[in-house]
């Protein structure tokens, strides 16, 4: 059991001192967030409280928590279930958006098993997009991902640079992005599809964070690795084309990831006027890339003492990585990211401190 520096000290280093900045928001409204009782999807149901707004939160719970439900209005189904889309619809005449953050997203599993994730993300998707055209509930703001860029010189990516999708859960995005644009140009559908990288870190008020038992993504590792839960932390690919031979990310703050989808749900017809399009892509990152090496690094200093390592081969569907261009995030939502790295990786100290007490597990 790993005891922190002092009683509850990164918890209380993240909520004093690493509040995003309120923003102004437009008049309160209600959302269908899919997944809501997943990692982004219950943070971002939580900014979405906190900017006066309502999510209305669908999740089968496949893999998210149900406490991550908790005083919310809460659906237990499927997102392919149109008679359950239906009565949430007469239920709540006044939606005025979805959130669609429902998708299976762990890249490693998706190479095991390719037709639960092309059948889950893609054709219940396909269903979901379907009825919310028939329901007239044609905003939707898409949880795409950045996986889905092609390597490039310098790393750094733009809406428009090609794609080269390289895992089954990459190209099942891509698949739902083309399925959202092709339904935007022929119905009543509209659409922002938000592609981003690496979320990490907790809300501030650490009500939710990362909640599987042996988290997959990098930061999870590492807080493992530094509590003593696992006896190391294993560096995936050593000798990519990178400045140092690791992958490089876009770690993104969950908060400012969060609030962004909060800004696309209150600029979502601006948005698309100015781009007099029924539909558009925009990254959300924080402009900068850094290396595995690098997150290690800054994790140690905010940890402050040393986390043991060891090298292995990339995993497979592993990408070498890039980071996101964000200007036309800040052009369209007026958003940009407020918090740091060393911001991110102390609220998931912060939230290692609190899973037990929430989950009932370290």
């Amino acid at each position: 059991m790993w005891d922190a520096p002092d009683d509850d000290h990164f918890a209380t280093h993240y909520r004093d001192r690493h509040r995003a900045t309120p923003a102004t928001y437009s008049d309160p409204v209600k959302i269908l967030v899919t997944g809501g009782a997943g990692y982004l999807g219950s943070t971002t149901a939580t900014a979405l409280e906190e900017a006066g707004h309502t999510p209305v939160v669908l999740d089968s719970l496949l893999t998210g928590p149900r406490v991550f439900t908790a005083g919310r209005i809460f659906y237990e189904g499927d997102i392919a279930d149109r008679a359950l889309l239906r009565r949430i619809r007469d239920e709540h005449p006044d939606l005025e958006a979805t959130v669609h953050m429902a998708a299976r997203i762990v890249v490693p599993e998706s190479v095991e098993q390719p037709y639960e994730y092309y059948r889950d993300n893609v054709a219940k998707s396909l269903e979901l997009f379907d009825e919310l055209a028939a329901l007239d509930l044609p905003r939707v703001i898409f949880s795409s991902s950045a996986s889905l860029y092609d390597v490039k010189e310098g790393f750094e990516v733009l809406e428009s640079d090609p794609l080269a999708p390289n895992s089954p859960y990459a190209r099942t995005k891509h698949m739902m992005e083309q399925v959202l644009q092709d339904m935007a140009a022929a119905t009543n559908l509209r659409a922002i599809i938000l592609r981003y990288f690496n979320p990490i870190g907790s809300d501030p008020g650490l009500t939710s964070g990362i909640y599987a038992k042996e988290p997959s993504h990098v930061l999870g590792q590492l807080v493992m690795a530094a509590r003593g839960v696992k006896p190391q932390f294993t560096i995936t690919g050593t000798d990519l084309p990178t400045r140092d031979g690791t992958g490089i990310r876009d770690y993104i703050h969950v908060w400012d990831l969060a609030r962004a989808h909060v800004r696309a749900v209150e600029r979502f017809d601006d948005a698309l006027a100015a781009v007099d399009a029924p539909s558009t892509i925009i990254n959300l990152g924080t402009g900068d890339g850094v290396t595995v090496r690098e997150l290690v690094a800054s994790f140690e200093r905010v940890f402050g003492r040393s986390v043991p390592l060891a090298e292995a081969p990339p995993r497979p569907g592993d990408a070498v990585g890039a980071f996101a261009n964000a200007d036309k995030a800040t052009q369209l939502l007026d958003w940009r990211t407020e918090l740091s790295l060393d911001d991110a990786i102390a609220s998931a100290l912060a939230w290692g401190e609190k899973r037990r007490e929430i989950l009932g597990y370290e």
